[in-house]
């Protein structure tokens, strides 16, 4: 069995044992991200609410990962290269990201007409590199992020040539 495939084994197990013993159910997958291969998503998804579990903008979501985290760390062997995962609840964080770009290119497109500069809500490192991806591709514009966590922000900002 390849690192790769055993690492996700890992997770996978590590994930349900988890949510076993915090009374929920679920399917638990583990797979590469498409975008970027090195990351490795533990999608859980279940008929269960897991509102709870998702917590106010996704405040337990990460609570959760780092629970996984801890327990997966400890269950690898030291010759183990450790994956770098997200985990993700009845597709959320999925959901929540395409929202997230989705503004940022509705504010994008704000800027590009009126010209003047304009901060995003604060969000997560995760989301926030997601915009400044999203975004690069956009030649009179340019993001920078700003603010101290948890209020951390972008501001589209024209290009000045």
């Amino acid at each position: 069995m390849s690192d790769e495939n055993n690492n996700q084994e890992i997770l996978k197990n590590v994930t349900q044992e988890i949510l076993g013993h915090l009374g929920y159910g679920g399917e638990v997958s583990v797979f590469s991200n498409e975008k970027d291969p090195s990351l490795q998503i533990v999608s859980i998804s279940s008929s269960d609410n897991l509102s709870a579990l998702i917590g106010k903008n996704g405040q337990n979501i990460k609570s959760l990962e780092q629970v996984v985290r801890l327990v997966y760390l400890k269950k690898l062997s030291p010759e183990q290269k450790p994956a770098v995962f997200m985990v993700d609840l009845n597709d959320y964080r999925k959901l929540r990201a395409r929202q997230v770009v989705d503004k940022a290119i509705e504010v994008a497109y704000r800027v590009r007409i009126s010209k003047k500069a304009e901060a995003l809500v604060p969000m997560s490192s995760y989301e926030r590199r997601l915009v400044h991806v999203e975004l690069a591709s956009y030649a009179d514009l340019e993001t920078e992020s700003i603010g101290e966590e948890p209020k951390r922000r972008i501001v589209i900002k024209p290009l000045i040539i």
